[in-house]
């Protein structure tokens, strides 16, 4: 599905970076970690989506229904500009835009994957399960570090992610990353979802928004 996705600004622009990886935190947000029973880690729990994930949250949703059900995770999504890696000594200068995605996981796989001590790629890094919205450009104006975004489903609220209450800050994430993964311009850091995941549905109309910014919107299809 990365044939078909191209990364934006929020202004229709095409962002001049290759296609790159996404890195992917779990449990960064201890009321999610609670409502799936899951432990707190006590560093980062990555994990990878490659480039063929990608697609784009524009006006519908391609999802595989012989994959079986599909659970969205609603996160802020943090565009890289730079190269960054284990000698990087500020962390924040690599990034460029930051953007709304969707962790898309089967989450009955995910649950048998675990229960036998497997990886979770399978359930998590399929083609299309990294739904991404335009980016915005970071500028000084921007506070990672205390910022909201929401996601509804047929207008009604899902969840509601607000960074300071991150177990890991957007910074702090960046560099425990770069210490195991050297991130290059064109990859992306998934930060984490909140509470209230949950399945989605033939033809769902879906949001997104980031601050009071505009709302993005979608519709979910089965194919």
């Amino acid at each position: 599905m990365n044939m078909r996705y191209q990364a934006t600004w929020d202004d229709g622009r095409i962002i001049d970076l290759p296609v790159g990886k996404a890195i992917c935190v779990g449990r960064n947000y201890v009321a999610h970690a609670q409502e799936l029973n899951n432990p707190i880690p006590d560093e980062p729990l990555l994990f990878m989506k490659p480039s063929s994930s990608f697609q784009s949250f524009g006006s519908e949703i391609t999802l595989r229904e012989d994959l079986g059900e599909h659970h969205y995770e609603a996160e802020l999504v943090i565009l890289i500009g730079s190269v960054v890696d284990r000698d990087t000594v500020n962390y924040a200068d690599a990034v460029i835009g930051v953007g709304l995605g969707l962790d898309l996981t089967l989450r009955s796989v995910q649950t048998r994957l675990k229960s036998q001590g497997l990886p979770w790629e399978r359930a998590k890094a399929y083609d299309g399960s990294c739904v991404l919205t335009p980016f915005t450009p970071v500028s000084q104006h921007h506070n990672l570090h205390d910022s909201e975004y929401r996601f509804w489903i047929n207008g009604e609220l899902k969840q509601h992610g607000d960074t300071s209450l991150m177990i890991n800050s957007v910074e702090a994430l960046i560099a425990n990353i770069a210490q195991v993964f050297s991130l290059y311009p064109g990859d992306i850091v998934m930060t984490g979802t909140p509470a209230g995941v949950g399945s989605l549905a033939h033809g769902d109309k879906l949001q997104l928004q980031y601050e009071n910014g505009e709302k993005y919107n979608s519709t979910t299809i089965i194919t």
